[in-house]
């Protein structure tokens, strides 16, 4: 079974539970994650708790919704369609005539048959998300509007793991669960995320791991308020993942400051794995990443993704499903994306030359006896290499500087600190 079946078949699985930015779709959701990975441990946050210049807010929970027309006809069933209540809705029981109604009501015209997925966590309201087809049926009268939702004192939950490796320095890895019943912007992200830590727990690593399984803005915002200092002083490089499972294009937003490791990797290693790619700025940023790349924050983390949120159609509606959006191949390819950065930070050397003055290449067997144009340009990579190599800068930026392939140049690397003119550093 290849690694994307692996992930569909974990989002199918999570793909039926409710989830928020608290409550107890959150926690089963990380529960049903931490059966794939025992080693994530779930921390807890109380309601009111403040964080920065944000509070934690109440959990929220919801057990049925409905509004009923004129003619007694059930629609916008909670139960049929949990994008049907508006996120973080207040419970309400009351009749109302259609103009009200429709105040209160939220759909999308550009996609007339599709549910939207809307929120309104820090402001209380009411409200109800429904096809904007449906939406202009109603006739003239009075309505019933029934929530059965209530706020209360309780925790905001996310799950973290620790994955020692033989520097204390780290990768950090971010995605969050905290969106219902959406495929790519919410299920693929901790799906690869989750085999990806799996994939990590059997090898060994030149550097420690620090992942985290959050609900998106209030989640990275908790995190860092608990972690900031210890993450300034060991992260150089990290990536927030989400929006990974579609098979249509591959992306990413770059850091705030656009040239971090982590741009600099994930840039390089989609110029061999994708035809075409897009690279966004800073400017056009809206997940997580507008947390760790803030003024005073600036983690070096740029945001990985396939087709980037709010960038295809079915973005925050109904129509983003499994099959629909995110499939196998889709999954494979998010998951390679990542594996690959990662490999590649694993293998970001910094050569230093043990000599002063060129090196004698031809007594090492380094310099060809018969000379032709392949071992020509051999030869100059070689010297290009061995003369950068001042032991302050990284492969990965010699690669791009020499406009050369970053495998070819470790190969050669390695092959020079065999023979005893280069010595590396991670």
């Amino acid at each position: 079974m290849t690694v994307g079946k692996r992930i569909f078949k974990l989002a199918e699985k999570l793909w039926p539970i409710h989830r928020s930015i608290t409550g107890e779709g959150f926690r089963r959701s990380l529960e049903l994650i931490k059966s794939e990975i025992p080693e994530i441990k779930i921390h807890k946050i109380k309601s009111g708790a403040k964080v920065f210049d944000w509070t934690i807010p109440q959990e929220w929970k919801v057990n049925d919704a409905w509004i009923e027309t004129p003619t007694g006809e059930r629609i916008c069933e909670y139960r049929k369609n949990n994008l049907h209540v508006l996120g973080y809705s207040i419970g309400i029981k009351k009749k109302v005539k259609k103009a009200e109604l429709i105040q209160h009501l939220h759909s999308i015209e550009s996609m007339p048959e599709a549910i939207p997925y809307v929120t309104s966590y820090y402001k209380k309201n009411w409200g109800f998300c429904i096809s904007d087809k449906e939406k202009k049926k109603l006739v003239d009268g009075e309505y019933s509007v029934y929530i059965d939702a209530n706020h209360f004192d309780g925790f905001l939950n996310y799950g973290e793991i620790l994955i020692p490796g033989k520097s204390k320095r780290e990768i950090f890895l971010s995605t969050y669960l905290c969106h219902p019943s959406m495929a790519n912007n919410e299920l693929s992200g901790p799906c690869v995320t989750t085999f990806i830590t799996k994939w990590l727990l059997k090898k060994k690593n030149n550097f420690s791991y620090r992942i985290i399984f959050i609900p998106e803005t209030i989640g990275s915002i908790a995190y860092l308020s608990k972690n900031l200092s210890t993450m300034k002083k060991n992260i150089i490089a990290g990536f927030n993942i989400t929006c990974i499972g579609d098979d249509r294009q591959y992306s990413i937003v770059l850091s705030r400051k656009e040239n971090t490791l982590s741009d600099k990797v994930a840039q390089n290693v989609l110029n061999k794995i994708a035809k075409n790619y897009k690279i966004y700025s800073w400017r056009e940023r809206g997940s997580d990443e507008r947390q760790y790349c803030s003024p005073n924050v600036d983690l070096p983390v740029c945001t990985l993704m396939r087709t980037k949120f709010a960038e295809y159609p079915e973005y925050h509606s109904s129509f983003d499903t499994l099959n629909r959006v995110v499939n196998i191949k889709g999954l494979d390819g998010g998951f390679n994306f990542v594996k690959s950065c990662i490999s590649m930070l694993e293998s970001n050397i910094y050569p230093e030359t043990n000599f002063l003055c060129e090196p004698q290449l031809s007594k090492r067997k380094l310099y060809p006896s018969i000379s032709n144009l392949q071992t020509k340009q051999k030869v100059s990579l070689m010297m290009d290499l061995i003369s950068y190599s001042d032991g302050r800068t990284s492969l990965l930026d010699m690669s791009k500087l020499f406009n050369t392939d970053y495998k070819l140049l470790l190969k050669l690397a390695k092959e020079l600190e065999r023979k005893g003119i280069l010595k590396i550093s991670f």
